[in-house]
């Protein structure tokens, strides 16, 4: 008898086998707008293991939200403050991490993250991620600018940081479970 085929919402039997050979952070990186902390919730569900955001992490530990770090101190003050927030987040091993967007482009942060984590890429079009980011208007870097100029040139300055993750997976304007699913399957055949 042969079993269910797998979908999003129901992984395969050996979902357990396989969490049991990630034996370190699974790091989301990529754009803002490709789904980090949404389809991070997911794939930690999935792997029944805990999720972070780290900007969620950054405001926190820094009482101020990301736009004010920004306005107050600057984008290098931020990318230092963040790096500090990622080691910690790694150290206290949580099973899915997701980062900012300009998280992996920093070389002492991407260092650390290929080192001691699964590396993640979700990528995705730009009018996806134009329409995604519109949602809310949280996002620094596009304040000041036509978004998809802006999204355009940061995917393009960013994908050769981005490609060396050792994970690459499309998310598509779907269900973010497709995109937990995709993922799993490519840890899967990376590990």
């Amino acid at each position: 008898m042969s079993a269910a085929p797998a979908s999003p919402d129901h992984p395969p039997a050996d979902l357990a086998a396989l969490a049991a050979r990630i034996t370190r952070p699974v790091v989301l990186v990529g754009l803002m707008g490709v789904g980090k902390s949404t389809v991070g919730r997911k794939l930690a569900g999935l792997l029944h293991r805990d999720f972070v955001d780290a900007d969620d992490a950054i405001t926190e530990a820094a009482q101020l939200s990301i736009a004010e770090i920004f306005e107050q101190f600057g984008e290098p003050y931020f990318r230092d403050g963040e790096r500090r927030v990622i080691a910690r987040l790694i150290e206290e091993s949580h099973g899915v991490i997701a980062t900012g967007g300009g998280a992996f482009v920093d070389p002492s942060t991407r260092a650390l993250i290929l080192e001691r984590a699964i590396a993640v890429w979700i990528d995705c079009d730009v009018a996806t991620l134009v329409e995604r980011t519109a949602r809310r208007n949280t996002r620094p870097l596009l304040r000041n600018g036509d978004p998809h100029e802006i999204l355009t040139r940061l995917a393009a300055e960013r994908a050769p940081f981005y490609a060396e993750a050792s994970i690459r997976v499309v998310s598509e304007n779907g269900p973010h479970a497709d995109t937990a699913r995709a993922i799993l399957e490519a840890i899967d055949q990376w590990l």
